[in-house]
C-alpha cells in the first residue's frame, strides 16, 4: 500500500471543496484550477511545477475529451442545416396527425423528444418540439404542465443520462473509472430505461386524471404548425432519420452477432458523426451549390462555439480528477525512467480501505447520492470525472463492477443536474415553452424521478 504524502491529503481537501462548493450550486472551475496548482505544488515541490500541473492536466483532459468536443460539434452543425432547409419541422409534424387526445398526446411527446434528443441534445430539440406539438397536445387536452413533464423526463432525463448515440456522458464516466466506454454506456442505457419508464409511469399515472377531453377552445390553431407543413425539403427529413436507423440497426447487429464487426472504442460514435458531416454537406450543397462551401463551413464554427460553450468548463475539472489516476498523472507529472506515477484517489481509498464498509448496497447508493449532489450546479456533466473517478477507486474494495457503479453515479448527476429537478438548469426553457412555473415542475417530477433512481440503483446492484 502506497504511503500517505501531504499531496494525498491536498488532493482529498480539493475534491470535497469541489463537492462542497457544487453542493452551494457555485460553480466549481475555479475551485478545481486552484487545488490542482496547490497538489501539483506540493507533489514536486516546485512552485513554478504546480503553475505547470495547471495547464497540463487540462491539456491531458482536452485530448482525452476533444472527441466529445467534435461530435456535439458535428450534430450541430448538421442540426442547423436542417433547419436552414426547414427539413427538422419535416421531421415532427406527422405526429401532429396522430395526437388525438390527452393520454396519447403525453406518450408522442416523450417518444418525440426521447429520440431527437438522444442524437442531437435535448437544448436544440426542445425548442423545435415545443413549438410544433405543444399546442397540438393542449388542444388533445393534455395540460400544459403534462408537457412540460413529458418533454424533460423524456429529453433532460431519460436520452441525456444515457446519451447512448454520442456517448458524451459515458465517456466522460468511463474515462475518469478508467475502464472501456461501452461498458459504461451499455449499463446507463439499461438504467436509464428502467428510471425513465418509471419516473414516466408515475407522471402520467398523477396527470391522468387532469386530462381532459379535445376541445379546441384550450387554445387557438397554431399558426406555426400550419407553416411547418410548408418546409422546403422533405427528402431530408427523411434522409436523416433513415440514416441514423440503419446506424442503430448496424450497431445492434455488431453487439449481438458476428455478422458484423464489434463495435468498439467508440466507433459508434465515431460513425455517427462522419454519417452526419456527409449529411451536412449534402444539405447545405442542396440550398445553393455556390456557397455550399462557406455554408458548411459556417456551420461547423458555429458548433464548435456551441461545444465549448457546453462543455469547455468541464475541461479544468476533469483535469484534476484526472490527477488521481496514475495513467493520467504519469501524462501529467515529469515522471523519472522507472519511477512509479501518483495515484492519489485511489491510494485514498486504499489507505481507508478498512473504514469503507464492504456493502455492494452502501456503495451503490452512495455513489448515486454523490452523482445528485455533483448534479446540483445545473450542468449534470461536471460531475462525472468525479463519480468516474470514485467508481473506479471504490469497485475493487466493495465487490461491484466500476461500468456499473459509473453508470449509477451518471444516472443521478444527469437526472437532477440535466433538467429534470433543478429550477436553474434548462428546465427553465420547458417550463418556459410550456408556460407553467418552473418549480411546479420541479415540485410534480421530484417524486416520479427519486422513486426511479433508487429503483433502478437496486435494480442495477441485482443485476450487474
Amino acid at each position: 500500500m502506497a504511503e500517505l504524502t501531504a499531496s494525498h491529503w491536498i488532493y482529498l481537501i480539493g475534491t470535497c471543496l469541489i463537492i462542497l462548493t457544487m453542493l452551494f450550486r457555485q460553480n466549481v472551475v475555479v475551485p478545481a484550477i486552484v487545488m490542482t496548482f496547490l497538489v501539483g505544488w506540493i507533489y514536486t515541490g516546485s512552485f513554478a511545477s504546480g503553475l505547470q500541473t495547471i495547464f497540463q492536466s487540462s491539456l491531458t483532459a482536452a485530448g482525452e475529451l476533444f472527441n466529445i468536443f467534435l461530435i456535439i460539434t458535428i450534430m450541430t452543425a448538421l442540426l442547423h442545416s436542417l433547419k436552414s432547409l426547414g427539413s427538422d419541422r419535416q421531421m415532427i409534424t406527422p405526429f401532429q396527425r396522430v395526437m388525438k387526445n390527452g393520454h396519447l398526446s403525453f406518450w408522442i411527446l416523450a417518444f418525440v423528444t426521447y429520440s431527437l434528443s438522444l442524437f442531437f441534445w435535448p437544448t436544440p430539440a426542445v425548442p423545435l418540439i415545443a413549438a410544433l406539438l405543444i399546442p397540438v397536445a393542449i388542444r388533445a387536452g393534455l395540460p400544459p404542465i403534462g408537457a412540460a413533464i413529458a418533454m424533460s423526463l423524456a429529453g433532460q432525463g431519460m436520452a441525456l443520462s444515457s446519451d447512448y448515440m454520442i456517448q458524451i456522458a459515458p465517456m466522460l464516466s468511463a474515462t475518469a473509472a478508467g475502464i472501456s466506454v461501452e461498458s459504461v454506456a451499455d449499463r446507463a442505457l439499461v438504467l436509464s430505461f428502467i428510471t425513465g419508464g418509471v419516473a414516466l409511469l408515475l407522471a402520467y399515472f398523477f396527470l391522468r386524471k387532469h386530462i381532459q377531453l379535445p376541445d379546441n377552445s384550450h387554445r387557438q390553431t397554431s399558426e406555426t404548425a400550419q407553416e411547418a407543413t410548408a418546409a422546403k425539403r422533405l427528402a431530408f427529413a427523411i434522409l436523416v432519420p433513415v440514416t441514423f436507423l440503419l446506424i442503430i440497426a448496424y450497431m445492434i447487429i455488431s453487439k449481438f452477432s458476428t455478422a458484423l464487426p464489434a463495435m468498439e472504442g467508440g466507433a459508434g460514435a465515431a460513425l455517427i458523426g462522419g454519417s452526419a458531416l456527409l449529411l451536412l454537406i449534402a444539405a447545405t450543397a442542396s440550398m445553393k451549390l455556390k456557397t455550399a462551401l462557406q455554408k458548411s463551413s459556417d456551420y461547423l464554427v458555429d458548433g464548435f462555439v456551441f461545444a465549448f460553450k457546453a462543455m469547455g468548463p468541464v475541461i479544468p475539472i476533469a483535469g484534476f480528477f484526472f490527477l488521481g489516476s496514475g495513467e493520467f498523472s504519469a501524462r501529467i507529472f515529469p515522471i523519472a525512467e522507472g519511477g512509479e506515477a501518483p495515484s492519489f484517489l485511489f491510494d485514498l481509498v486504499q489507505a481507508g480501505q478498512q473504514a469503507i464498509p464492504e456493502s455492494s448496497f452502501l456503495a451503490g447508493f452512495g455513489i448515486l447520492l454523490i452523482g445528485m449532489i455533483t448534479g446540483l450546479d445545473g450542468s449534470g456533466f461536471s460531475g462525472l470525472p468525479l463519480v468516474g473517478a470514485l467508481s473506479g477507486a471504490l469497485s475493487e474494495s466493495v465487490g461491484v463492477d466500476a461500468a456499473t457503479l459509473a453508470a449509477i453515479g451518471q444516472m443521478g448527476s444527469i437526472w437532477v443536474g440535466g433538467g429534470t429537478l433543478i429550477a436553474w438548469s434548462s428546465l427553465v426553457a420547458v417550463a418556459g415553452f410550456a408556460k407553467v412555473p418552473v418549480m411546479e415542475l420541479v415540485r410534480k417530477s421530484f417524486l416520479p424521478v427519486i422513486l426511479g433512481l433508487l429503483i433502478s440503483t437496486f435494480l442495477a446492484l441485482i443485476i450487474f
